[in-house]
């Protein structure tokens, strides 16, 4: 997490480091959070097998002897955006095209969807160069269509580069990195060499809950719920005292939330915590709470107020 580490000012730069901001593109549930994770070496992006688990821009920092690879990881640009959230979520992924000096647009092995042509077209419309990481590699069946397949994508689509990975495995990443470092511009390092990540631990507490969420409940209602943090404290004795609530839109949900004599809730608490020690190395007090704000997700009042700008 990021601690405000200034550079040392008196420390000679490199006049041939390369730093730069590399956005993660593609549409929901093709391993984007997965692979952030994978490149910096720490879990900052929460990771669900459902899509549209990303909701907040977040940046996870690798650091590298002559290059500093400032990662974005996007929510899923999608199609259908009817609520104001999805249209928010759309909004996100595109800023980040203009705000960043390398695209690297993610897809899974052996499919490429009418969504995967809407993010080439956003990203190839901003002139900046785009590499293609075709990802779950170790997921397809048959090997043998994977070259027609990457053939038929390079004849269709001038990607700068194209590297086969798999998020999940750790392979093909050090082939990644080569070709994101060979296009980041000349700069000195922003972070210090120990960030991961510009966010707060008060927002990844936020995320924690929100993955136990996506992971516990059914199909639709995660996408009902969203977390705030009410509190975040340090215990004189080194603990970590987090109050959050969840958010749902309709009183039925928070009974589901909540479920038979408040075990969903005491699961959800327990495993967030636990993740939460983990990340945060320390002990952590975790307090959770269930309320009521209808059609949250289709309000722009209360998708600000919960974080979630464009």
């Amino acid at each position: 997490m990021s601690d405000d580490t200034a550079l040392d000012p008196g420390k000679p730069t490199d006049p041939q480091h390369r730093c730069g901001l590399v956005a993660l593109l593609g549409r929901p549930n093709v391993g984007k959070s997965t692979l952030l994770n994978a490149l910096i070496g720490f879990r900052v992006s929460i990771v669900s097998p459902k899509p549209q688990t990303t909701r907040h821009r977040i940046l996870g920092i690798a650091t590298r002897p002559g290059a500093q690879l400032l990662f974005v990881d996007t929510p899923g640009m999608h199609s259908g955006a009817k609520r104001a959230i999805n249209r928010q979520l759309n909004r996100a992924a595109r800023h980040a095209i203009e705000e960043v000096d390398v695209l690297v647009h993610v897809i899974e092995a052996g499919r490429y969807a009418d969504e995967d042509e809407q993010v080439w077209k956003a990203m190839r419309a901003s002139g900046k160069p785009c590499v293609l990481a075709i990802n779950k590699v170790d997921a397809l069946k048959n090997r043998e269509t994977l070259l027609p397949f990457i053939a038929q994508l390079t004849r269709e689509h001038d990607y700068a580069a194209v590297v086969i990975v798999s998020a999940r495995k750790r392979d093909g990443l050090d082939a990644l990195e080569r070709e994101i470092v060979a296009r980041l511009p000349l700069a000195p390092p922003t972070y210090g060499e120990d960030e991961i990540t510009d966010r707060s631990e008060r927002f990844l507490a936020a995320e924690l809950v929100r993955e136990q969420l996506m992971r516990q409940l059914g199909q639709e209602l995660p996408y009902s719920c969203t977390v705030e943090i009410e509190q975040f404290a340090e215990r004189e004795d080194g603990v970590a005292e987090v109050g959050a609530v969840i958010w749902v839109e309709r009183q039925g949900q928070k009974a589901i939330v909540i479920g038979a004599a408040g075990q969903r809730l005491k699961d959800v608490g327990t495993a967030a915590r636990l993740a939460m020690e983990r990340l945060f190395e320390r002990k952590v007090f975790l307090k959770l709470w269930v309320r009521v704000r209808e059609n949250w997700s289709d309000d722009e009042a209360a998708l600000k107020r919960f974080g979630y700008e464009g």
